[in-house]
């Protein structure tokens, strides 16, 4: 039986380190307002927030329209601390939107907008050194739906690795295929995804395994050469698979934040994912990691939208 993970399995702790959300811009709509979105983004934010105590930062790398929300998201960003240096302007395209619709248990449903800015990502001399200095870089399949924007973003994974480089597995509409996924498999060292998520993977790629979750899960990182692949699994917390074996919290995840009337789970899985990675980078063994994770991912799905600013314990609990 393999040993079990622990922390210097996984990395030593990662000096100052910087975490880039890769992929799209948007700001979801929801019936009574507009907010700021999109997973990448998501991500940085929250890892930027975890991070910045201890001199680490996120940040996103992505594209923007020429426009009044292209205006107002380097304004949010700014206003939050977070750099918007790898932000790249689009002349032409709007930026991108998303229209929300949230049932009566707080789950979303999305309808992406067409041919915004975010479908045309570049890989710049900017973006290239900013590839060569990353700590972890998160990307997704939806920002893979045109063809500039999937090109940029292997190339580059490519130029990163040295990186952390986490497939976030946010199937969305029809924009992914078995090539999309099986690639980005290929230039991923680590996997988030759902139990949903999960079961489609191993029919898109035909995956030999039984039934079980636990089996899924081990046969993407066996096949893959993952590091780690988490599970989120809503109030039941985050699995993580390494080694060989799952991997989980010894207690539940903690019910101390009051739920917002309006809460819903808008980028819960986002903030997991970023607390994922700031453990990884601290060089924390694995339980530690997700015990940040649903904690920081309890919170968030406790507030309304997908970025609440995190609360001073969630900051604090995420220190070296």
């Amino acid at each position: 039986m393999p040993p079990e993970p622990s922390a210097q399995t996984f990395g030593a702790p990662t000096p100052s380190p910087l975490v880039i959300g890769l992929g799209e811009a948007l700001f979801d709509c929801f019936p009574d307002r507009t907010v700021l979105g999109g997973a990448p983004v998501n991500l940085a934010v929250h890892a930027d927030a975890l991070l910045r105590r201890d001199g680490g930062a996120g940040m996103p790398a992505t594209r923007v329209g020429d426009d009044p929300l292209g205006k107002r998201f380097l304004d949010e960003l700014t206003q939050r601390g977070v750099s918007t240096d790898a932000v790249q302007i689009d002349a032409e395209r709007p930026t991108g939107t998303v229209q929300v619709r949230v049932d009566d248990q707080g789950q979303a449903d999305y309808e992406f907008a067409s041919n915004v800015a975010w479908d045309r990502l570049a890989l710049d001399g900017s973006w290239q050194g900013l590839a060569n200095r990353s700590s972890a870089v998160a990307f997704g399949t939806l920002a893979q739906r045109s063809y500039p924007s999937r090109e940029t973003i292997y190339s580059f994974l490519e130029a990163a690795p040295q990186a952390i480089r986490l497939f976030d597995v946010n199937f969305r509409q029809s924009f992914y295929s078995p090539t999309v996924v099986r690639r980005s498999l290929e230039l991923a060292t680590a996997v988030k995804l759902n139990a949903d998520e999960l079961d489609e993977i191993v029919g898109l790629l035909g995956t030999q395994c039984d039934d079980s979750v636990d089996a899924r899960a081990l046969a993407l990182v066996d096949g893959y050469d993952l590091e780690w692949l988490a599970l989120t699994r809503g109030a039941d917390g985050t699995a993580v698979y390494a080694g060989g074996k799952q991997h989980v919290a010894d207690s539940p995840p903690p019910d101390d934040f009051q739920r917002d009337p309006d809460a819903d789970t808008v980028g819960a899985g986002d903030a997991c994912c970023a607390a994922l990675l700031v453990g990884a980078l601290h060089g924390w063994p694995i339980q530690q990691r997700i015990k940040l994770a649903d904690r920081v991912g309890a919170f968030v799905a406790s507030r309304a939208g997908a970025t609440p600013e995190l609360p001073p314990a969630l900051i604090e609990a995420a220190a070296r």
